[in-house]
């Protein structure tokens, strides 16, 4: 059988590896023209997902570049009260450690043969077995797995289900070198996660391994316009900085002036999901994974879901060699299950985040009792 995967992300070079490792044919096909074709984004915490790495032979290559560091956690009310400080022993283990998706992602691609990622090839559609891209060109296949994130091309394949905005907008920013440019808010910060929660505002600053602090604005029950009507100037950095603090009344200054520090790169996420439980029909030449599949809010579950997802596939497919339609059945009646509880559990602490007195629900939330 020929499997053909869309979409170069974490869940399909998972799946990628898993086929690979049980000499099962499989190519995968990303839009992108290259690895170092865009940014990927910051750093992830991968937890249940390590069970991923060890059935494709590469969790100590990923304990190498995890960083354990990045399990401290700041809670911050926005007056600069703190609720809750963790700092993780350097002897931890590495429960819940913080890696660079573009870091994890070169991890899986180079545990793969290098023909079996065909850069620049943008899916436009399937059917009869056959792939088609952008290009003209085609391909065929026996299973086609759409790997091809939250705007997935292969998802209408099997249900119209389409993801929904949750009532969340981001605002991305960001401190480069934060030690050596500003080692008052780098001390601030610390080495993890530094999170300030708001009624309806979060403020949530990261650690990434260049040194980078990521933060994100999150703006929770604001609508699909919101972007447009907040007053952002988004293509005026300065004045885009100096709106998203007036947009934080009463904040602690501190916390104002991470903004200020921020360099020019101010860029809008509306946030979207899919619906909680999503399932459709079993069909033996179409299956999804990862956020195509089961799009949820951004708190911590996508990436591992994302992870299992490929490394089950792969192993329900080495299982069953010879019957497509028990193995693509096998592996969505867990993916359903699994998923889908995450997707309850994401849907919970989103409106824990959106709710008043956030900060002291959190609190509660990490230390129940």
């Amino acid at each position: 059988m020929t499997i053909a995967i869309v979409g170069a992300g974490l869940g399909g070079l998972a799946l990628a590896r898993l086929l690979h490792m049980n000499g099962i044919d499989a190519v995968v096909y990303e839009r992108e023209t290259s690895r170092a074709a865009r940014g990927q984004g910051g750093m992830l915490d991968i937890h249940s997902g390590q069970r991923a790495l060890r059935e494709a032979g590469l969790i100590d290559r990923f304990h190498a570049i995890a960083r354990g560091e990045g399990q401290d956690m700041r809670l911050l009310e926005p007056d600069g009260t703190l609720l809750l400080q963790e700092d993780t022993p350097d002897d931890a283990p590495l429960e819940r450690p913080e890696v660079d998706r573009a870091d994890l992602r070169d991890l899986l691609l180079d545990s793969l043969p290098e023909d079996m990622v065909r850069w620049g090839h943008a899916f436009t559609s399937a059917g009869d077995g056959l792939l088609h891209f952008a290009d003209g060109s085609g391909a065929r296949y026996d299973l086609l797995v759409g790997a091809d994130g939250a705007r997935s091309r292969v998802r209408p394949l099997l249900t119209g289900a389409r993801p929904a905005h949750i009532g969340q907008n981001i605002v991305e920013i960001g401190i480069p070198n934060i030690d050596r440019t500003h080692p008052d808010l780098a001390a601030m910060v610390g080495r993890g996660n530094y999170w300030v929660l708001g009624d309806g505002v979060s403020l949530a600053a990261q650690r990434n391994g260049d040194g980078r602090v990521r933060i994100g604005l999150s703006f929770y029950g604001t609508g699909e316009d919101w972007i447009a009507a907040s007053g952002i100037p988004f293509d005026d950095p300065a004045a885009a900085k100096a709106r998203l603090i007036d947009l934080l009344p009463g904040w602690d200054s501190r916390f104002t002036a991470l903004i200020a520090a921020c360099d020019d790169t101010v860029v809008p996420r509306p946030i979207t999901a899919l619906p909680v439980g999503l399932t459709w029909p079993s069909r033996p030449d179409v299956t999804l994974i990862g956020d195509a599949a089961h799009l949820m809010p951004p708190v911590g579950e996508g990436a591992n879901m994302a992870l299992l997802d490929g490394a089950l596939l792969g192993l329900a497919l080495a299982s069953h060699q010879d019957d497509l339609p028990a193995a693509v059945e096998e592996y969505e009646r867990e993916m359903f299950e699994r998923t889908g509880a995450a997707a309850r559990m994401s849907a919970d602490i989103q409106a824990l985040l959106t709710s008043p007195d956030a900060a002291r629900k959190m609190l509660a939330f990490f230390q129940p009792g």
